[in-house]
């Protein structure tokens, strides 16, 4: 377990918030399964539509953790940059996905050339960076121009008493599920804390667009609780 001073907290320090993933690493993936009750994998269906994710398109998954999302991007097609800055997410990345090329990298300080990808997604990542607007604009960076921006984030949703029912799920039956399968119920207590705290679909739309990206449009996925935002960045 992730010692008491190394809790990430919503200050979301870089090396707090990376050793935590690294302690949750090798079941990760199993408790987004179980915490979203499977819809993570209709999540990133849809993540991957939204990308038009085919052979040709050069993709940078930002905050890739062990690469799920990156190898759905890959399956089809595309060739992919898995980044993330936790190196035990990274191991057991290289692990499950020897054919991915995975590089340890902080979205604020992205090791990449200007120009260089046709689309940067970041999923599930960007509420654990430390200075959001930084990030948008490292990812606007590395992208070319009329290249895409998709993030899928957690999110609030849009139906008042299903809101307050999935608030419900956040403070008390996933912290009994992560107590079952995770060795870091804190890390857990965390991300529930990151996903309450995080700007609503508009707001984020506005921190998009104010990073210099352009066309922010946003689509909910199972009523709110996930949102993809989807930017481009403007030809010059």
């Amino acid at each position: 377990m992730v010692p008491m001073n190394a809790r990430a907290t919503l200050a979301k320090k870089s090396a707090d918030v990376a050793s935590m993933f690294d302690e949750v690493a090798p079941r990760y993936d199993l408790l987004n399964d179980l915490t979203s009750l499977g819809q993570v994998r209709v999540w990133r269906e849809a993540a991957v539509q939204a990308i038009g994710a085919a052979p040709g398109l050069r993709v940078l998954d930002v905050a890739a953790g062990t690469g799920t999302s990156s190898a759905a991007y890959a399956a089809r097609g595309a060739s992919v940059v898995a980044s993330d800055f936790s190196e035990g997410m990274l191991a057991e990345g290289r692990r499950r996905h020897p054919d991915l090329e995975f590089v340890q990298a902080d979205a604020l300080n992205l090791p990449f050339e200007d120009a260089s990808f046709d689309v940067v997604t970041i999923s599930y990542g960007l509420r654990n960076v430390e200075d959001t607007r930084r990030a948008l604009e490292e990812m606007y960076r590395v992208v070319k121009p009329g290249g895409c921006l998709l993030v899928a984030e957690f999110s609030t949703p849009t139906f008042l008493p299903f809101a307050r029912l999935y608030r419900f799920y956040l403070a008390r039956v996933m912290p009994i599920l992560s107590s079952l399968f995770s060795s870091d119920e804190e890390a857990y207590d965390y991300l529930a804390e990151s996903i309450l705290a995080w700007p609503a679909q508009e707001e984020l739309a506005v921190l998009i667009q104010e990073a210099g990206w352009t066309r922010v449009e946003y689509r909910n996925l199972s009523g709110g609780i996930v949102a993809l935002h989807r930017a481009i960045r403007p030809e010059q």
